[in-house]
Formats: C-alpha cells, sequence, structure tokens
C-alpha cells in the first residue's frame, strides 16, 4: 500500500527570533537596535508575516496528507521521500538552501515578504498553496522548471548540490593553492594561487559569479540551460602560479578538476559554509553538471 503524500514545510528561524534568543526580551531587543538606528518594529513585522504565511500554508494542506515541517538549520538532518511535495515558505533562497537536499520532488515556493525580494525562485502566494498542493499531487500531470544543479565529487566520494553556485577554496577566503584544468586531459593543469573558484548555474548567474565580472566575459546561461560557468576570483601570477585559465563553460559530461595544494581547502554549496566538503593536500575534485534538477512548480 503506497503512502500518502506529505507536504514538507520548510521554514527558517526569523532575524526576530534571533534578536529574542540573543537579547532575551522584546524590549532589551528594541533597545539594541534603536542604539543602532533600527527599529524593532519593521523586523517583527516581517516576522509575523511569515508566521501567518506559514500558518496559512498549513492549513491549506489537504487532510488526507500528511504534513512536515523542517527549519533550515536543520535540513542536512532531515529524510526527504519520494513522496513528498516540498513547499519552501520564505526568501529565495531558501529555495537554494533546500535544494541540494533533494532528489526529484516537486518544489513550491511561497514568498511571505512580496516585494522584498525578486521572487524568482518563491513565484507563489500563501492564499495561492491549496490550489497549488492539489495540482501537485499523485498522478497530477503538474507543469514544472527543471532548474539546472551543479555538483561537486571528491577522490574519497564526498558529494556536494547546489543550485546557484559551488565555492571551491579556504574555508578563511585566504588565498588558496591548487592546480586547476580540464578532467578530460585535454590540456595541462595550471598551478594557481587565488581567492577560490566558483561554479555556478544559470539560476546563480545573476549573482555571485556576475559580481566577478564572468558575466562580462561569458554569456550567462538561462537557469535551465544544461551550462555551467566558472571563474577565479583574484588570481595571482608569479614565478609558480599562473593565470591563464579564469574563465569557462562547463556542458554535457565535461568537468573542472581541482587538485589541493594547502593544507586544507573546502567547497560549499549556496553560501551553507556550515555543510560544506572538507579537503587536504593532495585531493582531487570534479566539478560539473549534476545528474539531478531542481522541479520547481512553474
Amino acid at each position: 500500500m503506497s503512502l500518502a503524500p506529505r507536504a514538507v514545510l520548510v521554514h527558517r528561524t526569523s532575524e526576530y527570533e534571533e534578536l529574542l534568543a540573543r537579547h532575551g526580551t522584546h524590549g532589551q531587543a528594541a533597545f539594541y537596535l534603536s542604539s543602532r538606528g533600527r527599529s524593532l518594529d519593521e523586523v517583527a513585522a516581517r516576522h509575523h508575516r511569515a508566521l501567518r504565511a506559514l500558518t496559512e500554508v498549513a492549513a491549506a494542506v489537504p487532510l488526507s496528507w500528511r504534513q512536515a515541517r523542517v527549519e533550515r538549520a536543520d535540513l542536512d538532518r532531515f529524510l526527504f521521500g519520494p513522496e513528498d511535495v516540498v513547499v519552501v515558505v520564505g526568501a529565495d533562497g531558501l529555495v537554494a538552501n533546500t535544494a541540494k537536499y533533494l532528489a526529484g520532488q516537486v518544489v513550491v515556493g511561497i514568498d511571505t515578504d512580496p516585494g522584498r525580494g525578486l521572487g524568482v525562485l518563491v513565484r507563489h502566494r500563501p492564499g495561492d498553496a491549496e490550489a497549488l498542493l492539489r495540482a501537485a499531487g499523485p498522478g497530477r500531470a503538474v507543469r514544472v522548471d527543471e532548474l539546472t544543479m551543479v555538483e561537486a565529487v571528491a577522490d574519497d566520494t564526498q558529494r556536494l548540490l547546489a543550485l546557484n553556485e559551488i565555492y571551491l577554496g579556504r574555508p578563511d577566503h585566504r588565498t588558496a593553492r591548487y592546480r586547476l584544468g580540464p578532467d578530460d586531459g585535454t590540456g595541462p593543469a595550471e598551478a594557481q594561487a587565488s581567492s577560490g573558484v566558483l561554479i555556478g548555474t544559470g539560476t546563480g548567474a545573476t549573482g555571485w559569479l556576475r559580481s566577478l565580472g564572468a558575466g562580462a566575459s561569458l554569456p550567462m546561461p538561462s537557469p535551465t540551460d544544461p551550462v555551467l560557468v566558472w571563474a577565479v576570483r583574484e588570481a595571482w601570477p608569479s614565478p609558480t602560479t599562473g593565470t591563464s585559465r579564469l574563465t569557462g563553460v562547463l556542458t554535457g559530461t565535461h568537468r573542472l578538476r581541482l587538485t589541493v595544494e594547502s593544507e586544507r581547502l573546502v567547497a560549499f554549496g549556496d553560501g551553507m559554509e556550515g555543510d560544506a566538503l572538507d579537503l587536504t593536500w593532495g585531493q582531487t575534485v570534479r566539478v560539473g553538471l549534476a545528474e539531478v534538477a531542481l522541479r520547481l512548480l512553474a
């Protein structure tokens, strides 16, 4: 007998909740912010909007479905099932944080604060949740966008997925030393010293990668294009390190290979530094298109 669908509501701790946890009371938090020229009222209002949105979405889950909630900090310990419909209630970044833990489940993005962010990934409103969930239920032909993801695999089988980009470098973002080159043997690897390497998708191409100027030298893919763009951050030329490999494009089975020549490098995705691959001297990591995509309800 098959399991009933489960709606998994993903949310995150608000700035207001973090302030209360740090300062103890509303009054103390208000005093702290006022001393820095900010008002707690705006922060509290955003918190209550998010709470109302989460409550409204939870009430919209069909009675025959199961339901679960997971906070952003617990995503790496939560077990998603194949029958889940994942409802991200928050901002665009929360969808990216969630994507790396999924394996083809349909994702519904609910914007808790329309107009504050771009709403590229959280495309819907809380009031639409009931109709959206019924449309995404079992046996329904639902229209989704297959958003390209990026994958890093280390030689010790560590694996990392990301929706926007993967960063390879030192955890403190100081100078990293490594050898960089294609994984197919079409050219020699180059010894480099830099602030790290970014490998991004079309979803992430308007963010960190574009800030490096990669958009000026390479065509940026769309979120559904099976294309990755990579760029080296602040490469340093020296008698032993070069700067001839600074940007590039990855398609199909092509991979970028990085061999560590520092005591410790890390690879993390979508800004989640706490969930990273740890790499040490001599290890190799290969980065390319992931086999899975984020199935985002259109």
